[in-house]
């Protein structure tokens, strides 16, 4: 083939692909539109791919080389499995960049899993890459939501922040709150640009959340290592918390979020009420879907 087949072939095969899939199975809200096209708009793509509709389209008219990044979140996006993963890349003419093998999962340390243990009226998660909530304690639970009821890949701090109702509405002054997080996960992303689950997440969100979008493309950071929280519980009021983030020292990427009260104050006392009420249970680490 040539190199302006090879193109051609390459855009087929997108389109050919986004056809095949449908806006439910990519986790993209219903819209009472109706569709002209079979399956993802390239508008949709483009956005799960976090890449500009207007670059993704000059690809699918073969106009415009791939990158390897580009084609790893593209690959992610379409739900590529092995095979076409290697076909993607042979018609891009990439095949010396071999796809990057699926991730192992993220595992709780055992120190991480005794800190939580011990914390019995301090509300308490730990963080893994791009934000995943890796474990938690029940004073944890009590304060946001049950996280064992969500699917092991589903429980993120940035996506349940903007998706998940009960954690939005704590969090008194959401905006602020929720653009801090996005900050932090941009200074994630940093560290590891190339990460199709990254690339999913934020393509999810910026077709979910406007205001995600916006804030996004500020490329604003952070390292969200402290600060305040100010919450309204449906159970116990205002909350007013001091958050402060605890980094392992072994490189894991793993971080001990602990949320605490100064003592005596009536944060304190409403916590200490609020932790009362949930009845004791083991602390979590269900991660066999959660990949590094």
């Amino acid at each position: 083939m040539t190199a302006d087949s090879d193109s051609r072939a390459l855009g087929a095969f997108l389109k050919a692909r986004r056809a095949q899939l449908t806006p439910q199975e990519c986790g993209l809200p219903e819209t009472d539109s109706a569709r002209k096209v079979a399956g993802l708009r390239r508008e949709e793509v483009a956005q799960l791919a976090a890449i500009s509709v207007d670059y993704y389209t000059r690809l699918e008219q073969g106009r415009v080389r791939a990158s390897v990044p580009v084609l790893t979140t593209l690959a992610r996006a379409l739900r590529l499995d092995d095979d076409q993963q290697r076909y993607l890349y042979e018609l891009a003419g990439r095949s010396d960049a071999h796809p990057r093998r699926r991730r192992s999962a993220q595992r709780l340390r055992p120190a991480m899993r005794r800190l939580l243990d011990q914390l019995t009226e301090t509300p308490a998660l730990v963080l893994g890459k791009r934000l995943d909530i890796l474990a938690w304690n029940p004073a944890a639970t009590a304060l946001y939501t049950d996280f064992a009821v969500l699917p092991a890949n589903r429980r993120n701090y940035l996506r349940l922040l903007f998706t998940n109702p009960v954690v939005r509405q704590l969090h008194q002054d959401w905006a602020h709150d929720a653009r801090e997080a996005v900050a932090a996960l941009r200074m994630e992303a940093a560290a590891d640009p190339d990460d199709p689950d990254l690339a999913q997440l934020v393509g999810e969100l910026s077709v979910q959340d406007p205001d995600f979008r916006t804030w996004w493309a500020e490329h604003r950071v952070n390292s969200a290592s402290y600060g305040t929280k100010h919450y309204r519980h449906h159970l116990v009021g205002d909350l007013t918390l001091d958050c402060d983030t605890w980094t392992s020292p072994d490189g894991s990427g793993q971080r001990l979020m602990i949320l605490t009260a100064e003592s005596g104050s009536p944060s304190h006392d409403a916590l200490r009420i609020l932790t009362s009420w949930t009845t004791r249970q083991p602390t979590s680490d269900r991660t066999e879907n959660l990949p590094r």
